[in-house]
């Protein structure tokens, strides 16, 4: 009995204005519906995107953080937005590997090459850390065909902040 209710084609209720449709009966393609020139909307119209103009500056800063682990360099316009940063991390450096003065002239270099649409010639370089980064990616900023206007060390100094630890008694 239970074999003849499943070969039974049941009708479900219509919504208004279509007819019923039978059960285990395959659905009717939809339409391909038209726009008001008459295409159809369905087909694979290419659609061209207007391209974005970049912005031509001369000028930007160079912010580079150099620690004991890795370098990461950032270029920014003058207003700080970014345009284009890097790491040793992030170009594959591993370990120790991340902090030496080769990994952050390769990084340099790799951000020197992604803001070049926008045509940089002069930098700002503002230094934070003491890692043996610093002075290699200042010199790979030259090297790269950027002018190096000003040098400037945000590295944060302690004036007598955090308490230190209590001494070890051996």
């Amino acid at each position: 009995m239970a074999e003849e209710q499943k070969n039974k084609t049941a009708a479900t209720p219509a919504p208004q204005g279509k007819a019923p449709v039978k059960a285990g009966a395959p659905a009717a393609k939809p339409a391909a519906s038209q726009d008001a020139a008459g295409k159809k909307s369905g087909s694979a119209a290419k659609v061209k995107k207007a391209v974005k103009e970049v912005k031509k500056l001369l000028r930007g800063q160079a912010h580079i953080q150099s620690t004991y682990n890795n370098t990461i360099v950032t270029l920014t316009d003058l207003s700080g937005n970014v345009l284009g940063w890097a790491s040793a991390g992030h170009l594959g450096f591993k370990g120790a590997k991340k902090a030496t003065p080769y990994a952050a002239s390769l990084v340099v270099a790799r951000v020197a090459e992604k803001v070049s649409p926008y045509g940089m010639r002069e930098v700002d370089v503002y230094l934070k850390g003491i890692g043996s980064g610093r002075e290699a990616a200042v010199r790979a900023l030259q090297s790269n065909g950027l002018q190096v206007m000003s040098i400037k060390d945000m590295t944060p100094i302690p004036h007598n902040g955090c308490r230190s630890k209590k001494p070890r008694r051996v």
